[in-house]
């Protein structure tokens, strides 16, 4: 990376940054679904295929492994990390056509379908399974397509889809800022998985903000991300007090 990119990023006034407390998500869901609603992901009438189905905020079941009354299980939900490190996002460095890129500003990672042309290197290289193939053009029920969202265009067969922490409302943030006279830069906005989130357990905000909530949470001691030992630098922390989830979480994806 050039060194003007390694100065923009130190020089960014915002890192967007997700917390999830593992021990408030009950798996209801809700942030799966609205991630599904809010970025126009298409669904099959026949959703059993699960190596050819969609999903940005994917939810993997864990469980200690104990029998009765020591059972316990937990819900890990599984948006894209994110990955923050200039020398090791492995989804950016393989991409042949730059459809996966990083803003250095903000630091999500963000994927342009129109510039994809379906290798799916970027599925190889991410070690979180955090990609998924469109394999289908997208189809909904007659009555479901006056409800998708103008702002996300749907995505053609053929490409790679992922979380990209709702940059359109990102972006509608930023707008609404300028036409207030305000910073777009330092801008704060909630992405639909933390809108819907019916606990509380997902928490989004500005990493490098020390005062804010996400970044308190990213401090806290139950604090820890996936395969943190690949030095990707997610931007996604989890929070538990139970050490066989923290376990479990790194090694059962």
């Amino acid at each position: 990376m050039s060194g003007s990119a390694h100065s923009e990023h130190a020089e960014s006034k915002v890192r967007y940054g997700m917390a999830i407390d593992l021990d408030k998500c009950t798996g209801c869901g809700a942030c799966s679904v609205a991630c599904q609603q809010e970025n126009n992901v298409s669904f099959r009438p026949d959703e059993s295929h699960k190596l050819r189905t969609l999903s940005w905020m994917t939810l993997y079941r864990l469980e200690n492994g104990g029998d009765y009354p020591d059972y316990r299980a937990a819900v890990l939900p599984r948006p894209c990390m994110h990955c923050d490190s200039a020398h090791h996002s492995p989804c950016t460095f393989v991409c042949p056509v730059n459809a996966t890129i990083r803003d250095e500003h903000t630091g999500i990672v963000d994927h342009v379908a129109v510039r994809c042309i379906g290798c799916r290197y970027c599925m190889v290289a991410c070690p979180y399974h955090a990609r998924s193939f469109n394999w289908w053009d997208p189809t909904w029920p007659k009555s479901m397509e006056a409800m998708l969202n103008p702002e996300v265009s749907p995505r053609m067969r053929g490409v790679v889809e992922k979380c990209t922490f709702c940059h359109h409302r990102l972006n509608l943030a930023r707008d609404r800022a300028r036409l207030n006279g305000e910073d777009p830069d330092t801008v704060l906005y909630t992405p639909a998985c933390v809108e819907a989130c019916p606990t509380g357990a997902i928490t989004f905000g500005n990493l490098k903000d020390p005062n804010s909530d996400v970044a308190k949470l990213a401090k806290d001691a139950r604090a820890f991300r996936i395969l943190e030992k690949l030095h990707t630098e997610p931007k996604v922390y989890y929070l538990s007090s139970a050490q066989w989830i923290r376990r479990q979480s790194d090694n059962g994806l």
